[in-house]
């Protein structure tokens, strides 16, 4: 009789890597089906203050006038007005799918746009915004990516719609594209007032 305990146990043993595995298989299977956008990850900071981001200016950078584009000051509750603060790379193939978008956002008064440059090269990310263009009013640099754990990013490009009190209202993870744009970012811009 105690042969056939240690048996029950090993035939019980040997199904579990079996049900795990048709558990996972059935997470994946629900997560394509189900039509989830993961672009639409939700952020626990959706409400809460933006973090205090302080980055230095990336060098050598111009705006339309000439004059130097500065560094990234953002702290809570600053009455800083809105900004549409966007992750970027210049390594980022998507960041460059979405920069016609930015662009053509930097025509906005109601906002203004602010990139974090994460974990670039600054002669490399300063290439990028002039084969592009540059669409930012202020640029901080972070090459080591360490403000960007405050932020929540999973990945660039992120873009992040604050309110003039400082409050993150909109995320976006991935690429700006014209239904995100549509769909997303304008309707947030609408309901953070003038």
């Amino acid at each position: 009789m105690s042969d056939a305990k240690p048996v029950r146990r090993r035939s019980w043993l040997t199904l579990l890597p079996v049900g795990i595995f048709t558990l996972l298989a059935g997470l994946f299977l629900y997560q394509l089906v189900s039509g989830h956008d993961p672009q639409t990850l939700p952020s626990v900071l959706i409400g809460k203050p933006a973090p205090a981001t302080q980055l230095p200016a990336l060098a050598g950078l111009k705006d339309r006038a000439g004059v130097p584009v500065p560094g990234i000051d953002i702290r809570p509750g600053d009455g800083g007005g809105v900004k549409l603060v966007n992750v970027f790379a210049s390594w980022c193939v998507p960041c460059r799918q979405e920069h016609l978008a930015l662009m053509a956002l930097s025509a906005d008064p109601r906002f203004e746009i602010v990139g974090i440059n994460y974990k670039d090269k600054p002669d490399n990310a300063l290439g990028f915004l002039r084969e592009l263009g540059n669409p930012f009013d202020a640029v901080g640099t972070d090459e080591a990516g360490r403000s960007t754990i405050d932020w929540g990013v999973y990945g660039v490009p992120e873009t992040f719609l604050v309110g003039a009190d400082g409050t993150i209202l909109w995320k976006q993870t991935g690429p700006l594209t014209p239904e995100a744009v549509e769909g997303g970012f304008l309707p947030a811009l609408a309901k953070a007032g003038p």
